[in-house]
């Protein structure tokens, strides 16, 4: 294992601080005073002041960490990347783990479903054809076109920002044939073997999301030495695959994957140190609605009363600097980033 930053100490605001001492964490609404270095000999924290005394890596990761993110520039819409945004999860499925078949075979209700999602507060519309809860099956390339086309169209039409959330090469040229402007795969490009391809020949962004087990299904095993730097350096490798296949790496976003092929213990320390991976020089988008860990901290909460854990969640990522959280609930989401964002507005004011 290789040197690793953690920002931490994170600050208010930096007025009336020395010059130095603190730094903004990838050009947001976060300002952090020091550094855990994370080094195979332990962990120690380094004050900011003190990061050229780390040598050449850190040097770098430090550039990575603070460098702003550009916003994305996606026909006529933009999509600001200096503060958390919310992309809304609207599934075409009869079996996900959350909304299945709220609105299977209803095209025209799905798309309606996502502009009021925008309506809400929503940046993205992220919409999903196939389920990938463990065990779900695989779908058929041609049922998942069949299930998202119409409803990417409709949200194209009406101004929506698309992402389409697929695996698959021929969904991918189909949903951006339809309108749809980036690729959410949560094999990080792994699944197909065309899928880089495309995304190189689009030119558009793309969400790697790790998982231990990318070309079967993203749910299996993996023993994690430290599952936040194995996670970090999964990511770090693929991104330099995937800039290699020909993707600007500008147009990357990674999302660290809670909930696939990671145990409570390893998700709740992903969530912890989720600042790490500012260090990969991308933006970060964090899935964690609703999900299996909320329930494991509260009773066994079934997924439709995970609301307030949800929420927990994406302020935990805000206060990380996560650029996008992805949810279920956006209204309420849309509403916490808010109050949040008012809070942070007021401490730089005084």
């Amino acid at each position: 294992m290789t040197l690793h930053l953690r920002p931490t100490q994170f600050v208010d605001t930096p007025i009336g601080l020395p010059d130095g001492s603190v730094a903004r964490l990838a050009g947001g609404m976060q300002w952090f005073a020091a550094y855990e270095v994370i080094e195979p000999a332990g962990r120690r924290v380094v004050p900011v002041s003190a990061i050229d005394t780390l040598g050449e890596r850190a040097a770098a990761l430090h550039r990575a960490i603070t460098a702003a993110r550009p916003p994305l520039v996606l026909g006529e819409r933009t999509l600001r990347l200096d503060q958390p945004q919310v992309a809304a999860i609207l599934n075409v499925t009869p079996d996900s783990f959350s909304d299945g078949g709220k609105h299977e075979g209803d095209p025209a209700a799905v798309a309606a479903a996502g502009i009021d999602m925008a309506a809400a507060g929503a940046a993205v519309i992220d919409v999903g054809g196939e389920s990938t809860r463990p065990g779900a099956a695989t779908v058929w390339e041609g049922d998942e076109i069949a299930r998202v086309v119409p409803v990417v169209e409709r949200l194209a039409r009406a101004g929506a920002l698309v992402s389409i959330d697929t695996r698959k090469a021929a969904v991918m040229e189909a949903a951006l044939a339809a309108g749809a402007a980036i690729i959410n795969d949560v094999s990080a490009l792994l699944w197909d073997e065309r899928s880089l391809e495309v995304v190189a020949r689009a030119g558009c962004p793309v969400v790697l999301m790790h998982s231990p087990d990318p070309r079967q299904g993203g749910h299996g095993r993996f023993g994690y030495a430290n599952v936040l730097t194995d996670v970090f350096d999964w990511l770090q490798a693929r991104i330099e695959a995937v800039v290699a296949g020909g993707v600007e790496r500008s147009r990357i976003i990674v999302d660290p994957g809670i909930g696939f092929g990671k145990t409570l213990a390893e998700n709740l320390a992903l969530i912890n140190g989720l600042a790490i991976f500012h260090g990969l020089g991308c933006p970060l988008m964090l899935g964690a609605s609703r999900k299996r860990l909320i329930g494991a901290l509260s009773n066994e909460a079934p997924v439709e009363a995970r609301l307030g854990g949800s929420l927990a969640l994406a302020i935990k990522g805000a206060e990380a600097g996560v650029q996008l959280a992805r949810v279920h609930d956006v209204a309420e989401t849309a509403q916490a980033l808010r109050v949040w964002r008012g809070l942070r507005d007021q401490a730089l004011v005084g």
